[in-house]
């Protein structure tokens, strides 16, 4: 429940963004929602094990050696992670590829490597 209610907050903290940003300066006038379309992700395999090790190298809740972060990385055994902090984790790895990670495969990654591998097939990460 909690994961659910801090991603309504990211969801609509963004949406209050983008709300601001549709406005014009002249009239104020909300122009409406634009719809933005995008072709499969380019990233490289490497490009979004280097994004992750370094999100959860600034996650400040991770108690392990953060100079020592590998694919291999547990959240819970290696970076000592309960469930609520591995939540606020996978939720910063959503905000940095701009992705929505479903609440059943959240609650299945374990693993720094794991969350590459579901990232790296997911077309709409950025």
């Amino acid at each position: 429940m909690f994961r659910t209610v801090l991603k309504q907050s990211a969801i609509i903290a963004k949406q209050q963004q983008k709300s601001l940003l549709f406005k014009t300066a002249t009239t104020g006038i909300n122009t409406g929602a634009l719809r933005f379309y995008s072709a499969a992700s380019t990233l490289s395999k490497d490009d979004i094990t280097k994004r992750v090790i370094d999100v959860v190298k600034s996650f400040d809740k991770a108690t392990a050696a953060k100079e020592n972060i590998t694919a291999q990385t547990t959240f819970h055994k290696d970076l000592g992670l309960d469930s609520l902090d591995t939540v606020e984790l996978l939720v910063a790895v959503e905000e940095e590829f701009d992705i929505e990670i479903p609440d059943k495969v959240a609650d299945e990654l374990k693993s720094v490597g794991e969350t590459i591998n579901y990232i790296s097939s997911n077309p709409e990460a950025n």
